[in-house]
């Protein structure tokens, strides 16, 4: 049984591979589909969908994750398959950029102030045709020596805690889920363990999105203890929700972790592709 991810990041938001690469290392790895799915943007998916065309044997499906706010915490919902020439959904998505745009003039300001020589003009520059995330940040003080590591640029500079940190306007994953929906694709719900959130928090959540039309959960996924990913099984059964799962690779952006197989341990089995493309055939 041939593996596939769920969950991967290129260029076109904040990993480091360009679409057309990661088709490539796809094949190297021996993936028979991945999922693209760049924060709050399509842009990656013609040239990695036009660049699986030179290999039968592997699907790139399109993707999105689409940021979003729940009770003061950041909540991601990834969309498979969805129709990314949908204009309407095109046209939410211009608003959502558009938000960026003007928190990270915003972070740029004040780290200015704190003395680092930085603009938004800059970080376009340096990271061309890319949706700027606070990764961008953290990659170009690193580069321009005002820390010595991407998490002391998280630390100091940039992370939700810091004096220079401006929040951007986001939907709610009720939204986030409504608008994956609109442009017919699968709304997931990414990598619950990692908001740190209370089981009956949790649960209201899910609730909230599977009334939504929520139909999956990331159930594997890299960092998943093995408990971890069993309760999140326990979780997606008892909602009637459908397992999904990817590595969340990002390339240079995340040492260490791998697509496909994470930190070394993950593996998506294709089953879980087919029981998602059944639920969208039946949407």
């Amino acid at each position: 049984m041939k593996p596939v991810d769920l969950h991967v990041h290129s260029n076109k938001s904040d990993g480091s591979m360009t679409p057309s690469e990661l088709v490539e290392l796809a094949v190297q790895k021996g993936l028979c589909a991945f999922a693209l799915t760049d924060h709050d943007t399509v842009d990656g998916l013609t040239e990695a969908i036009d660049a699986a065309g030179a290999h039968p044997g592997l699907e790139v499906i399109p993707g999105i994750e689409l940021s979003s706010e729940y009770h003061g915490k950041d909540i991601h919902i990834v969309g498979l398959y969805i129709d990314h020439q949908n204009r309407d959904f095109l046209a939410q998505l211009h608003v959502f950029q558009h938000s960026r745009i003007v928190r990270n003039e915003k972070m740029c300001s004040n780290l200015r102030e704190a003395g680092i020589d930085i603009s938004f003009e800059k970080l376009q520059a340096e990271f061309p045709e890319s949706v700027i995330t606070r990764a961008h940040y953290a990659r170009y003080l690193l580069s321009h020596g005002y820390v010595q590591s991407l998490s002391e640029a998280f630390d100091r500079y940039v992370g939700d805690h810091t004096r220079y940190f401006v929040p951007r306007e986001k939907i709610t994953p009720v939204q986030a889920v409504e608008l994956i929906k609109k442009a017919h694709g699968i709304p997931v719900l990414a990598h619950p363990i990692l908001y740190h959130m209370s089981d009956a928090h949790l649960d209201e959540l899910v609730v909230e999105l599977k009334k939504a039309g929520l139909v999956g959960m990331e159930c594997i996924y890299s960092t998943y203890t093995p408990s971890e990913e069993r309760e999140m099984k326990r979780l997606a059964a008892r909602h009637g929700l459908l397992y999904s799962g990817g590595s969340d690779f990002h390339g240079k952006a995340k040492p260490n972790l791998e697509l496909g197989t994470g930190y070394g341990h993950l593996f998506i089995p294709e089953t879980i592709l087919n029981d998602l493309k059944a639920a969208l055939t039946r949407a």
